[in-house]
């Protein structure tokens, strides 16, 4: 599909018109979906994403500008809601985990609560971008090379980044 054609099927959307939806599916669903497994590394998930990201597609349909590349805007708009899809997958996954901290174990309730806390503390210490490089490597189990395709930023830097990020960590932890 063209700028053009894909310009009128946006149109069409706008005025809503399902059939200029339906010709935008068919010719960039199996884009949106390898986008959205390229973040996520999961089937499941990459079909969740690629389904929301249709639904979607329809409600923003008026914010597209003309002239700046219509793939790359349906491209970043895949790649934003598979991340935000892993950040949600993450919070979920330590939401489910506070139950642990409630256990008996070797360290008392109180101990364990004061260690998470002073973690979540300690990560309020880093900066946006190496917080958010460590919770896609440790949080997301993303290789240095998947973060830097999601950040758009070169694996060496990534990965000096999350070094640094985890020294900061340590001493803030000591």
């Amino acid at each position: 599909m063209n700028d053009q054609q894909f310009e009128q099927n946006i149109g069409r959307i706008c005025r809503n018109d399902k059939d200029g939806l339906r010709d935008i599916y068919e010719d960039y669903c199996p884009l949106i979906y390898s986008v959205a497994w390229e973040v996520l590394g999961n089937r499941e998930d990459a079909e969740d994403v690629t389904s929301d990201f249709f639904i979607r597609l329809w409600d923003i349909a008026d914010t597209y500008r003309p002239g700046k590349g219509h793939r790359a805007w349906l491209i970043t708009i895949a790649r934003n809601m598979a991340i935000d899809h892993l950040r949600k997958r993450k919070r979920e996954s330590l939401t489910a985990e506070i139950p642990d901290y409630l256990q008996a174990g070797e360290d008392s309730c109180e101990e364990q609560l004061c260690q998470k806390i002073g973690l979540e503390q300690a990560l309020k210490t880093l900066k946006e971008e190496e917080r958010q490089i460590v919770n896609l490597k440790i949080m997301g189990e993303l290789t240095f090379r998947e973060i830097a395709g999601i950040l758009r930023k070169p694996q060496g830097t990534v990965a000096w980044c999350y070094r640094t990020a985890i020294r900061k960590l340590r001493e803030v932890q000591l």
